[in-house]
């Protein structure tokens, strides 16, 4: 049996992020390779799905701005400035980390990207089974899947649990780092940075 032909629910996303698998799913901007967070071995497998290389950080997708803080280890009042006006949508935010152990995510140790999507199920797996590393649904440095079929097509003999949630519109997130002093533009991308920084200023 092909894995286009693999029937797939909530509760099969479910069940496979729970024992440490890797799975496919549509989030608001694109699909995206998605392992619990509480899994590292399987975060692991998504730097090597992907071919990602180490220094690029993976985001942490979440239900809210708690559990956002729970990943980041702490309260930040500029992420809740920035998640209060931007979330659910597409903007990630890099935090600074908070001490203990935490998983290991790429890039710098010290700060995460966390997001919550403007998207139903996703908000609803994590909350389910807890905050979500995903990276976006290609080898690196190919495009992003927009369909399950696309999907498929690239991990065809790796994933076999993946959603089709229909046509995603391929805009990414933008990205911003309040980890240091000055907020920082990443990556622009579905919100202008100018409308971070305005937010911010207040």
């Amino acid at each position: 049996m092909t894995v286009a032909s693999v029937p797939t629910s909530f509760g099969d996303l479910v069940r496979a992020l729970e024992v440490g698998a890797v799975v496919g799913l549509p989030t608001d901007t694109v699909y995206g390779l998605a392992a619990s967070l509480s899994r590292p071995v399987a975060v692991d497998q998504l730097f090597a799905l992907k071919g990602r290389p180490r220094d690029l950080a993976i985001p942490v997708l979440v239900a809210d701005l708690a559990q956002a803080e729970e990943v980041a280890g702490g309260a930040d009042p500029r992420l809740a400035v920035l998640a209060n006006r931007f979330w659910p949508g597409a903007l990630t935010i890099a935090v600074r980390r908070g001490p203990g152990e935490q998983p290991v995510l790429g890039g710098d140790p010290a700060t995460v990207g966390v997001r919550c999507p403007n998207d139903d199920l996703v908000r609803a797996l994590c909350r389910r089974v807890g905050p979500l590393a995903v990276t976006s649904a290609n080898r690196h440095g190919g495009a992003p899947a927009t369909t399950a079929d696309e999907f498929r097509a690239i991990f065809v003999a790796d994933v076999g649990v993946v959603l089709d949630g229909g046509v995603r519109d391929g805009r990414p997130s933008t990205v911003v780092s309040i980890a240091a002093g000055t907020p920082r533009r990443v990556r622009e991308g579905a919100i202008p940075f100018a409308a971070v920084a305005a937010a911010l200023a207040g």
